[in-house]
């Protein structure tokens, strides 16, 4: 027995061999792990395109704003089957112009760059409260600018991506901001002004 193990320890195609059984691990996790990485930016690129179009036919007046997510989640799952949203998405805000897309203005009497109590401020969306977002939930109306965003979730592709210490599911946002045809007259208010 010792003199085979001998000749085994000479021979070189054997050391070949346990070269390779210790390669082989960290070989094969690389590619897993950059199969992983290069899957989940096909993903992302799959829906990017299907929220760029979506977000197109959602700003067509008619346009029915669950059969554009469905759109979106089955150009997902033609990729990936398991696909799902995440719980609360697709979200739809909808403000006045583009330039409203930012937080209320307020007059910062004390100069610290923070909206403080007692100061006051523009209610753009007529909540008589100071929002970081004053965006209004849903599609909104004709010329509005709509922030549409779908948030989902898929397995990943190996399980040995538990190893590296990655969760079990994927998770991948994609958002795009359009504005809705001019098919009938905007509503237009001026924004009160607040102070509280």
């Amino acid at each position: 027995m010792s003199s085979r193990l001998f000749i085994l320890a000479r021979d070189s195609k054997a050391t070949a061999v346990i070269e390779f059984a210790l390669v082989l691990p960290a070989m094969l996790l690389l590619i897993m792990g950059m199969s992983e990485v290069s899957y989940q930016g096909y993903m992302q690129s799959v829906l990017s395109g299907a929220m760029q179009k979506a977000g197109r036919d959602s700003t067509i007046q008619g346009n029915s704003t669950s059969s554009v997510d469905t759109a979106v989640l089955a150009q997902v799952r033609s990729v990936n089957r398991n696909a799902a949203f995440v719980a609360g998405y697709p979200l739809r805000q909808s403000f006045n112009a583009f330039g409203a897309i930012k937080p209320e203005p307020f007059t910062d009497s004390n100069g610290n760059g923070v909206r403080d109590p007692g100061e006051c401020f523009s209610d753009v969306n007529g909540n008589g409260v100071w929002d970081a977002n004053p965006g209004i939930a849903g599609q909104g109306g004709a010329s509005d600018a709509v922030v549409y965003t779908v948030s989902i979730t898929y397995p990943r592709l190996f399980p040995v991506a538990m190893l590296l210490g990655w969760n079990r599911l994927t998770t991948m946002s994609a958002t795009t901001i359009l504005k809705n045809q001019p098919y009938a007259a905007q509503t237009s208010s001026i924004p009160a002004t607040v102070c509280t």
